[in-house]
């Protein structure tokens, strides 16, 4: 773990924690959402297992995933404005009833805190459904710091959403660890030169985690709080 040649005696100082797939199951969300936006437009509803490999990239990228499961391109360009609108006129409703949180998620965020580090989530979803959710489930308290992936020019996988809260925190990137569960995540680390540590139960576009480059598969935020106070009792 934490081997990279120009990072290994650096001191982790904060953590920045994705959201959907990584704290939260919300797929169960999405699922309603997206299928009272369907039956807006006379389709057939779709299974949370369709969905799981369409979230993680942003509403705009979900809404072409899910629009061009039954229009071409043209198609897609047509409805867009409209299926979108209606997602997320329904994804508010809906926002936090129907999602859970995944094991040792609390814990591990307390463990993290413990240890000293400074937390911030950065996440795809737009920050008017990201902020409700996380006070809706009880971790809002636990984040110095919140982006969703409207909040600045880029999102993830562009590093510029972690070197944002690297220079908030006023830390340099190897001293901050990203945990995610998708190559988004990973590919924006390894860009902003964070540490990087994945979960393999999240979304990852359908794609096992093993094939993203990270520093580590950790089974829950508390495995990477352990693995993190470890690290840093060897780096000092």
């Amino acid at each position: 773990m934490f081997t990279h040649p120009d990072h290994a005696h650096c001191t982790i100082r904060a953590a920045i924690i994705d959201l959907d797939g990584t704290m939260l199951d919300t797929v169960p969300d999405f699922q309603v959402a997206l299928n009272h936006m369907r039956a807006e437009l006379d389709l057939a509803p779709i299974s949370q297992a369709q969905i799981a490999v369409m979230v993680g990239k942003g509403s705009e990228n979900l809404i072409r995933a899910v629009l061009a499961l039954d229009f071409d391109a043209a198609g897609v360009a047509r409805r867009f404005d409209a299926a979108l609108a209606s997602y997320q006129r329904h994804y508010l409703d809906v926002n936090g009833r129907h999602c859970t949180l995944y094991p040792e998620v609390r814990e591990g965020l307390r463990a993290l805190r413990e240890a000293g580090l400074r937390l911030a989530c950065v996440t795809n979803k737009p920050i008017a459904f990201a902020m409700p959710l996380l006070a809706q489930m009880g971790l809002a308290p636990f984040f110095e710091i919140v982006y969703g992936g409207d909040s600045l020019a880029r999102k993830k996988p562009d590093p510029l959403p972690l070197l944002t809260v690297c220079a908030d925190f006023a830390l340099a990137p190897r001293e901050v660890v990203a945990i995610g569960d998708s190559s988004n995540d990973a590919e924006a680390a390894r860009a902003a030169g964070c540490f990087v540590l994945t979960v393999p139960y999240g979304y990852n576009h359908g794609r096992a985690i093993q094939e993203t480059d990270s520093d580590g598969i950790v089974t829950s935020l508390l495995h990477a709080a352990g693995l993190i106070r470890s690290h840093n009792q060897t780096a000092n």
